[in-house]
């Protein structure tokens, strides 16, 4: 979501002929964020948000743009893809892949009481229930094999206690993913990235998730734990907070109940979310790219929420 990729309301003007949204009256580039270029745009037809792709593929962008379909048309709340007049979902823009979605109403929730977490647990069990049936697979590619190839180029930017740390959990979390519990998981699409900043809420109602663009086939519980890690925790110290935890956990569970393999992988699989976001955290702040609106993360919270997980048993699953 920041900017790579500008794009003027005269480049919009041309390119979004294409589509039936009526004229662009203004665009604004959205500077959150750092995998893509992102623009709230304005048309005679209504709100919308364009994505100028910086990493992603051809190849690749129909899994999030045809997921995202799938799960809007099965009524889980998503931004759902803009087709243009010959049908197409993914198009051309400044040579690189781009798309146009709905706007979500409403805004981020970034201090959570437990109505919204539960309202985020109910709508995650929805959504996991509702892409059973969705038919392409795309692996997770910030799953484990990203880690592997990833830790060897951050581990020389580490404080000595730091690189033990990562080296540590790297050979814990290889060596769960071989074990039958971890086999036994149930997996699907999952949105693995589902912060707080990619949920809407309209006062205490939830209006949708967004940002998918990082989705793919995982186990379903790795999404819950990346979701909890960030939606049910005090942000200065990474504890977390039993309360919101549990009305997360009950909400998803009255949806889609977890069996006992989930029960045994819970507390390996929050490390595993901390670890995903600590790495990704590690490569963008030592090895950034340029970017007209760039605001690398801290990438000590994750670490921080790591050892908090390591040294504090979370809340079990139900």
């Amino acid at each position: 979501m920041a900017v790579f990729t500008p794009v003027s309301l005269d480049d919009l003007a041309h390119w979004a002929k294409q589509f039936p949204l009526g004229k662009p009256l203004a665009i604004k580039g959205i500077s959150s964020g750092i995998e893509n270029s992102n623009f709230f745009i304005t048309t005679e037809t209504g709100e919308y948000v364009l994505t100028v792709f910086e990493k992603l593929t051809f190849d690749q962008l129909p899994f999030y743009l045809h997921l995202m379909r799938h799960l809007a048309e099965r009524g889980v709340l998503v931004p759902a893809p803009i087709a243009n007049m010959k049908g197409d979902i993914l198009n051309t823009l400044h040579g690189k892949p781009a798309s146009i979605v709905t706007r979500l109403e409403g805004t981020c929730q970034l201090t959570p009481k437990a109505g919204h977490c539960a309202a985020v647990g109910r709508m995650l069990a929805k959504m996991h229930l509702a892409a059973r049936d969705f038919p392409i697979r795309q692996p997770n590619l910030r799953g484990l094999d990203w880690w592997k190839e990833t830790t060897p180029i951050v581990l020389p930017y580490l404080p000595d206690d730091s690189r033990h740390l990562l080296r540590a959990e790297m050979h814990f979390q290889q060596t769960f993913s071989e074990s039958e519990p971890y086999r036994q998981l149930p997996h699907g699409p999952i949105h693995a990235d589902l912060f707080r900043n990619n949920v809407m809420f309209d006062g205490e109602r939830l209006t949708g998730f967004f940002d998918f663009y990082f989705a793919g086939c995982d186990t379903w519980l790795f999404d819950v734990a990346v979701t909890v890690n960030d939606w049910c925790i005090d942000v200065e110290s990474g504890e977390l907070d039993p309360v919101r935890v549990r009305a997360m956990l009950d909400a998803y569970h009255a949806v889609r109940p977890f069996n006992a393999a989930e029960q045994t992988a819970w507390q390996p699989m929050l490390r595993a979310g901390a670890l995903r976001f600590w790495l990704s955290r590690l490569y963008d702040f030592y090895l950034p790219r340029d970017a007209e609106m760039l605001t690398p993360h801290d990438p000590t919270h994750f670490e921080r929420i790591l050892r908090q997980r390591l040294a504090h048993p979370a809340p079990c699953l139900f």
